[in-house]
C-alpha cells in the first residue's frame, strides 16, 4: 500500500486476520459492563448477551477517546516514520470517535482523517476496499486515496435487521409497547444506515427463517449491489438454517464471493443476539 496505513475503530468489525493481512491498525473503542469497562474486541460479543440475560442491563458502548488515537497515531508513526495514517472513522454522528481523532491529529501533519459514516461491516467493507485499492496503486498520494475513500464510503450500502426488539427497548431505541407488539406479531425493523445515521426504513413480519431469503434478494436488488464480492453479517447466536438461506438467496443473485462477518460488542449491544444484515458496494453511481 505504499506508505499509506490504514486505520479503523474496532466498531468496524474488522478481525485480527484481516487486519494482520492487509497492514490495518485498530483503535479500541469502549464497552461498560456497569461499573467496569474494557476494551472492545478484547472480549466475545457474547458477552454483552449474557450480560443483559443476567443482570437486566445492557451494556454500554462508547467512542475512542483523544488518548486511544494518540497511542496509536505515535505506535504507528514510530514504525513507519515515512508513512501517511489515513484514518476511516466510524460514523461521526453515531459516536465521538471522530472528533477524538481530530482532536489527536493536531501537530500530527501526517494523519489524514475521513468520515466514512458507516458503522460495523459497511466500515469494514470500506477500509477493505481501500487495502485492496492501494495495493493496486501504491503510487497514490494520500490525498488521492482520501478522495477515493469517500467515493468507496458513499458507494458503500448496508441494512441489518434485528431478530428480537429487545435490545432496542432496552437502549431506548423503541418504546416496550412497539416491543412487545413486535415480539407478538414477529415484526422486524430494518435498519438502513443512511448518511451516518442508523434509520428504520422498513417492517418485515415473520420468523427470521422465514423473510432472511426475500429480504436479502431484496436488498442486493434494489440497492444494485456489485456481486464481485456481498458481505453477510451475523451476531451470535444466528441459527445455521438462517445462514444458510441467506447466502444462498444471494448466491442465487449472481454473487461471486460471499463474506460472512461476525457483529463485535458495538453493534451487538444495539441489534442483540440472531440479528442479520447485508452490505454491498453500490453500483448506482
Amino acid at each position: 500500500m505504499g506508505n499509506i496505513i490504514l486505520l479503523a475503530e474496532t466498531g468496524s468489525d474488522i478481525t485480527k486476520e484481516v487486519a494482520d493481512k492487509y497492514g490495518i491498525y485498530i483503535v479500541p473503542m469502549h464497552v461498560s459492563f456497569g461499573e467496569e469497562t474494557r476494551d472492545d474486541a478484547t472480549f466475545p460479543a457474547e458477552e454483552v448477551c449474557e450480560f443483559y440475560e443476567r443482570t437486566g442491563i445492557l451494556p454500554k458502548t462508547s467512542g475512542s477517546v483523544p488518548e486511544d488515537f494518540e497511542k496509536i497515531f505515535d505506535r504507528i508513526h514510530k514504525e513507519h516514520p515515512d508513512g501517511q495514517i489515513l484514518y476511516l472513522a466510524y460514523s461521526s454522528v453515531t459516536t465521538c470517535s471522530y472528533q477524538s481523532g481530530q482532536i489527536a491529529a493536531q501537530g500530527r501533519d501526517y494523519v489524514t482523517s475521513i468520515d466514512t459514516k458507516h458503522v460495523s461491516v459497511g466500515q469494514y467493507a470500506v477500509v477493505v476496499t481501500m487495502a485492496e485499492l492501494l495495493k493496486k496503486h501504491p503510487e497514490w498520494t494520500v490525498q488521492e486515496a482520501a478522495l477515493k475513500a469517500k467515493e468507496v464510503s458513499e458507494s458503500v450500502r448496508m441494512c441489518f435487521v434485528p431478530d428480537k426488539l429487545e435490545f432496542l427497548r432496552a437502549g431506548g431505541r423503541v418504546s416496550n409497547a412497539a416491543a412487545l407488539c413486535g415480539a407478538l406479531l414477529k415484526i422486524h425493523p430494518q435498519i438502513d444506515i443512511l448518511d451516518g445515521y442508523l434509520t428504520a426504513t422498513k417492517k418485515h413480519r415473520g420468523s427470521m427463517k422465514k423473510i432472511v431469503s426475500q429480504l436479502t434478494a431484496n436488498y442486493i436488488r434494489e440497492q444494485k449491489l456489485n456481486l464481485d464480492e456481498i458481505w453477510l453479517i451475523c451476531s451470535p447466536r444466528m441459527s445455521e438454517e438462517v445462514r444458510q438461506k441467506a447466502e444462498r438467496a444471494a448466491l442465487d443473485c449472481g454473487a461471486k464471493k460471499i463474506t460472512w462477518v461476525q457483529t463485535g460488542c458495538v453493534i451487538t449491544s444495539h441489534g442483540g443476539p440472531g440479528a442479520f444484515g447485508v452490505v454491498g458496494i453500490s453500483e448506482k453511481m
